[in-house]
């Protein structure tokens, strides 16, 4: 008697992080940068405000990863959470 074996399916699909990225983005336009934040000071907060979708108009606070300057349109995946605000005047990084 043989007994029954699972097939193991595979899943199929682009590079990994793809199937996060569902539904629509949202632009927004960056109006103000707020200082660096991060261990080393790779994140730029920055206030952006939004253009289009149930929250245009909103202005509200992002980290950016990578060069960033004012003018520049992010692409938002959801407007609902903002950024926490920066405690400490001083910056951290390698200016300090």
């Amino acid at each position: 008697m043989a007994k029954a074996q699972k097939v193991q399916q595979k899943k199929q699909g682009g590079t990994k992080g793809s199937d996060k990225i569902v539904g629509e983005t949202v632009p927004a336009v960056v109006e103000e940068l707020i200082g660096r934040t991060g261990f080393r000071g790779e994140i730029t907060q920055v206030k952006c405000n939004v253009q289009e979708g149930k929250d245009q108009g909103r202005s509200m606070r992002r980290n950016v990863r990578g060069p960033v300057m004012l003018g520049d349109v992010l692409m938002l995946r959801e407007t609902e959470i903002e950024a926490r605000r920066i405690k400490s005047k001083v910056s951290k990084g390698a200016y300090t």
